[in-house]
C-alpha cells in the first residue's frame, strides 16, 4: 500500500465546487492520460491564495488534471516549509498540461543520483590541538544528505555532550529497524524514499546499509577515537573537523536506486526547517541547467537560509568540463590525495618484486602459488578475449583452482569472481585508478601495464610460472596531487565561474551491515575503512567551513566560502597538468580560512543577477526566487564580466585574431581585527599571453565589516592552436593577512 507522506486536507466547498465544474471537461483527459504511463514528477508553485493551505493548494492544482480521486491517490508529498512545491505521480500529457498551469512554476521529472581519517585533518594542518571555539562549537548542526548514519559507532556516541542547542526545531528522533535512535551527538536522523518502491538490500530506517553516509559524517564531525585502522592499516586517532558540532542525517540515497530528486527536495526542505548550519551532499549532480536540477534548488533554498552546501565535484575525471554541482552558490570539491599509499609487493617465480596499488589484509600461507593469465584461463576459444579481463563466465574453474590469476582491468570485482571459481588471488593490470587503494576481498593487488607486460612475459617463459601477493603495507608518496578520477573544469554551467581536498583512501567510521567491498563471498567486516572519492572530499570542506562558521557564527554563506577559496593553498601545475580545471583555488587549509582578514560576500539576489546575465529567462528563475514576477529587464544587472563578487576570475578567450578583454568588478568586505587602519596592497601574477590591471592597487580599512570595490582587467592576446589555460593569480597581502583569487584564462573549445 502506497503511503502518503503528507496528510491531505479536506478542500473546502468553494474548491469542491471548482472541481465538479470542471470534472466533466476533465473527464476526456483524464481517460486519455488513464492510457500513458505514470512518472514521478516534481511541480513548483508560488505561494497559495490566501487563507487557503499549501497542502489544499496543492491538491487544488494537482485536481487541474486529474479527478479528485485520481489526485488524491497520485499525489506522493507536498513541499511546505521552505518552498512550494508537490511531487506526483504525471502521465506526459498531465505534466505538459500542468506545466501552463496559472500557478505553476515549473514540471521536471524525478531523476535519480549516485553517490559520487587518521592522516586526513592534520595533513591539512587542523591538528587536534587547533584552537577552537568548543562553545559556539557544540551548538553547529551539520547536516548530511547521505545514505543513513550507524549510531552504535563510537565516532558518535555522545559522552560529554548536553542537549541539543536550543535553535533546533528537527524534534527527536523515532526508532526504525536497525536504528537504536539520536543521542545527544547525532540530534536527527530522518528518511525519505518517496517513490514507495521496497529495496530488497536496504532498511526502511535512517540505518546505514553502504557505509558511505557513516563514513562521510565521521569525516566531517566524528568523535575523537584513539588507535582507528582498517586491520591494522593507517591506524591513529580518527577525527572529524569539528568533533565538538551535532551530525543530522537525512537519509536519501539506497542501495539498489540511488538519491532521488523528490527524496533530496524533501531533505533539503527538512535540513533547511531543522537549523542545520552547513549541509554536505556527497551526491553525484546531473549535467542541467540550475533551474531544473533539483540539487541546485535545494541548495539555493538553503543559501537564501543563511545554510552553505557543500557538494561533491564527481568522480568522472579526467575528462574535461565533467565537473558536477557547479552551481555558483554552491561550494564544489574535488578530491586530492595526501601523502600517504597503500601497497602490496608481488614476488614472480624468477625472483623478481614489484609494487602493487591496493588493500589486501592477507598474508600468504604458500611461498608461491601457480600463476595463470586470465587469456589463457578461458573456457573456450570465443571466450579467450572476455577471460583477459577475468569476466564472469568466461574462465574454466578447472584452470582457475589454487591458482593465482593475471589480468587486465574491465570493470571492479575481478577477485570476486576469482575467488568463486576457486582461485587464490588476483593481480590486475590498469593504467586507471592507479592513486587508489581499493580493498580486495581476497590477495590482490593492481599494477601499471608496464609491469603487467614483464608479468605476462613471465607467464609465457616458462612450463611453471608462480607468484605469490604480501599483505599490504604503509607508503609514502608526493602530496598534494589530484585524485585521477577527480572529475575536471571548465565549468559545463558557465564559462564565467572558476569551479572545482583530500579524498583518496580516507580512514573513517563504517558499517558492519556491509562488508568491505559489498562484493558475493567477502566475509571482511570493520568498523573502519578507507574510501575514495570526491564524496570523500566533499566532508573535509564541509568540515572546515563548519570550522569557520563555530567562530563567526553570524558570516553568510557566500563569506564561509570564500573564506575556504581565497585561503586555500595553490597546489602545483607541474604535477597537475589540468591547473585550475583540476584543482580550482587549491589545497584546503583549515586554519587560515578561519581569519581569511577579507570576503567576497553577496547574497541570494546576486545570484539571480549572475542568472540574468547568463542569459536565464525570468520564467525559469521562478523557481528559485518562487513567484512568476521575475523579469530580468527590471533588474538592475550585476557589474562587470561575471555580475558576480565571486572571489576566483575566469575568462574564456574568443577570438584566434585579436585579443579578448573582460572587466571583471568586485568588492571585499573587511573581517579583519585591525588595528586599524589596514592596508592592503595588490600583488600581480601573470604568464606570458595575459595582463592583469586591478585599480586600485592599494585598499585601506579604518573598521571590522567596512567594504571597499575595485576593477580587474584581464586581457589575453591570440593563442592559436592553445588548448590548455592560463594560470595567474591576484592576492591582496596585509601584514598577516594574504587573500588569493587564481585568475584563470582559456581558450574556447572549437
Amino acid at each position: 500500500m502506497k503511503k502518503i507522506y503528507t496528510s491531505v486536507h479536506h478542500l473546502t466547498f468553494l474548491l469542491l465546487l471548482q472541481v465538479l465544474i470542471t470534472h466533466a471537461s476533465r473527464s476526456s483527459a483524464s481517460a486519455a492520460a488513464g492510457n500513458e504511463q505514470k512518472d514521478f514528477h516534481i511541480v513548483y508553485l508560488g505561494d497559495p491564495p490566501e487563507g487557503v493551505s499549501a497542502v489544499e493548494h496543492h491538491m487544488h492544482v494537482l485536481s487541474s488534471v486529474k479527478s479528485n480521486d485520481e489526485a488524491v491517490d497520485d499525489m506522493v508529498y507536498s513541499y511546505t516549509k521552505s518552498f512550494s512545491a508537490f511531487a506526483a505521480k504525471l502521465s506526459p500529457s498531465e505534466a505538459q498540461r500542468l506545466s501552463r498551469h496559472e500557478k505553476v512554476l515549473g514540471v521536471f521529472p524525478n531523476r535519480y543520483h549516485k553517490l559520487d581519517t587518521t592522516k586526513s585533518w592534520d595533513f591539512l594542518g587542523l591538528p587536534k590541538t587547533a584552537k577552537r571555539n568548543l562553545k559556539t562549537e557544540r551548538n553547529i548542526v551539520v547536516g548530511l544528505l547521505d545514505t543513513g548514519i550507524t549510531p552504535q559507532s563510537s565516532s558518535f556516541n555522545d559522552h560529554g555532550f548536553g542537549p541539543p542547542p536550543k535553535k533546533w526545531k528537527g524534534g527527536t528522533c523515532s526508532r526504525h529497524a536497525n536504528f537504536s535512535g539520536c543521542n545527544n551527538k547525532i540530534i536527527g536522523a530522518k528518511y525519505f524514499k518517496l517513490d514507495g518502491n521496497p529495496d530488497p538490500s536496504d532498511i526502511l530506517s535512517p540505518i546505514d546499509v553502504d557505509g558511505h553516509g557513516t563514513h562521510t559524517s565521521s569525516t566531517l564531525a566524528g568523535n575523537l577515537v584513539p588507535q582507528a585502522s582498517l586491520f591494522g592499516l593507517a591506524r591513529g586517532s580518527a577525527r572529524g573537523a569539528v568533533p565538538g558540532a551535532r551530525i543530522a542525517m537525512y537519509k536519501v540515497c539506497w542501495v539498489s536506486y540511488g538519491c532521488s530528486d523528490m527524496d533530496l527536495l524533501a531533505a533539503f526542505e527538512a535540513a533547511i526547517h531543522d537549523g542545520v548550519d552547513i549541509i554536505s551532499i556527497s551526491i553525484g549532480g546531473v549535467n542541467a541547467e540550475y533551474t531544473s536540477d533539483a540539487l541546485a534548488i535545494g541548495a539555493f533554498h538553503a543559501t537564501k537560509n543563511g545554510i552553505l552546501t557543500v557538494a561533491s565535484a564527481g568522480n568522472d575525471g579526467p575528462n574535461p568540463a565533467s565537473v558536477r554541482n557547479h552551481a555558483p552558490w554552491i561550494l564544489t570539491v574535488a578530491a586530492s590525495g595526501i601523502d600517504r599509499t597503500f601497497q602490496s609487493k608481488v614476488q614472480l617465480g624468477n625472483g623478481k618484486i614489484f609494487s602493487g596499488t591496493g588493500v589486501s589484509l592477507f598474508q600468504p600461507k604458500e611461498k608461491l602459488y601457480p600463476l595463470v593469465s586470465g587469456f589463457d584461463a578461458a573456457i573456450d576459444e570465443d571466450n579467450k578475449e572476455t577471460a583477459r579481463f577475468c569476466y564472469d563466465g568466461s574462465m574454466d574453474a578447472k584452470k582457475v583452482k589454487g591458482k593465482l590469476v593475471y589480468c587486465k582491468l574491465g570493470q571492479w570485482g575481478r577477485d570476486s569472481v576469482v575467488k568463486s571459481l576457486g582461485g587464490v588471488g588476483t593481480i590486475v593490470e590498469s593504467e586507471q585508478y592507479l592513486d587508489i587503494a581499493q580493498i580486495f576481498m581476497a590477495p590482490a593487488t593492481m599494477v601499471n601495464s608496464s609491469v603487467g607486460d614483464s608479468i605476462d612475459s613471465y607467464i609465457h617463459s616458462t612450463r611453471s610460472p608462480g607468484a605469490v601477493i604480501y599483505h599490504t603495507q604503509e607508503g609514502k608518496v608526493d602530496a598534494p596531487f589530484v585524485a585521477s578520477f577527480s572529475s575536471r573544469g571548465p565549468n559545463p554551467g558557465s564559462t564565467r565561474i572558476l569551479k572545482v581536498s583530500p579524498g583518496i583512501d580516507i580512514l573513517a567510521a563504517y558499517t558492519r551491515l556491509r562488508t568491505l567491498t559489498g562484493l558475493d563471498g567477502d566475509t571482511q567486516r570493520s568498523d573502519f575503512t578507507l574510501m575514495s572519492g570526491t564524496s570523500m572530499a566533499c566532508p573535509h570542506v564541509a568540515g572546515a567551513a563548519a570550522y569557520v562558521k563555530s567562530f563567526h557564527p553570524n558570516w553568510t554563506a557566500a563569506a564561509i566560502k570564500s573564506a575556504i577559496l581565497t585561503t586555500a593553498k595553490q597546489m602545483s601545475r607541474r604535477v597537475n597538468n589540468d591547473a585550475e580545471f583540476a584543482y580550482g583555488a587549491g589545497q584546503l587549509n583549515p586554519v587560515r580560512a578561519r581569519s581569511p582578514g577579507l570576503v567576497y560576500d553577496m547574497d541570494e539576489m546576486a545570484y539571480v543577477q549572475f542568472l540574468c546575465h547568463e542569459g536565464y529567462k525570468g520564467s525559469s528563475l521562478s523557481v528559485l526566487v518562487g513567484s512568476k514576477s521575475i523579469n530580468c529587464s527590471t533588474i538592475i544587472p550585476g557589474l562587470g564580466y561575471d555580475a558576480l563578487n565571486y572571489p576566483t576570475i575566469q575568462m574564456r578567450v574568443k577570438s584566434q585574431q585579436k585579443p579578448t578583454v573582460a572587466t571583471f568588478q568586485r568588492m571585499v568586505t573587511n573581517v579583519g581585527r585591525g588595528p586599524y587602519p589596514v592596508v592592503y596592497n595588490a600583488t600581480i601574477e601573470a604568464p606570458k599571453g595575459m595582463e592583469i590591471t586591478v585599480k586600485p592597487m592599494t585598499l585601506s580599512f579604518s573598521r571590522v565589516n567596512e567594504e571597499r570595490s575595485f576593477k580587474v582587467v584581464v586581457k589575453a592576446e591570440p593563442i592559436a592552436g592553445y588548448s590548455g589555460i592560463l594560470s595567474g593569480e591576484l592576492v591582496w597581502r596585509s601584514p598577516g593577512h594574504s587573500v588569493r583569487s587564481p585568475v584563470v584564462v582559456y581558450k574556447q573549445q572549437d
